[in-house]
């Protein structure tokens, strides 16, 4: 009976072993995307050369050490570690998000949509946008 136990104890513990790793990385994958993955359907277009629309309203999500640097008229600045905090404060209208890099405005864009706003365009301001969509996922602008 001993010979018997300890065999299907090892079959047990080996398959929640591979249960633990299966389910770390399907977190670990969900993680990444929501990263990494660009945001479908919003277009890359700089304020100054884009916008035509006075009904937008300019969100700047970067750190305030960046917006202390060069800080965008008339706009919003809640960085994204305070959106959760701070998101009731946004007007429902048409959105334009300022964001430093693509890490943070895809945390950004995610969150906002998720709680109901109407994101139309973005702008990074480590990279100038050129207007046009590219193919691939790496590049911004894919819809």
């Amino acid at each position: 009976m001993k010979f018997v136990s300890k065999p299907i104890f090892f079959v047990k513990v080996v398959f929640f072993i591979y249960y633990l790793m299966i389910l770390s990385i399907f977190f670990l994958v969900v993680s990444m995307y929501k990263r990494y993955y660009p945001v479908k359907g919003v277009p890359c277009i700089e304020k100054e050369n884009g916008l035509t629309d006075n009904h937008i309203t300019l969100l700047d999500i970067r750190d305030y050490n960046e917006i202390a640097t060069g800080s965008v008229p008339n706009s919003m600045n809640i960085p994204y570690a305070y959106l959760k905090r701070f998101y009731q404060e946004i007007p429902h209208h048409k959105i334009h998000v300022i964001a430093s890099d693509k890490l943070e405005l895809n945390l950004g864009l995610r969150f906002l949509k998720r709680k109901g706003f109407e994101i139309t365009s973005y702008e990074l301001t480590k990279c100038r946008c050129n207007n046009k969509y590219k193919k691939g996922v790496l590049n911004y602008g894919i819809r």
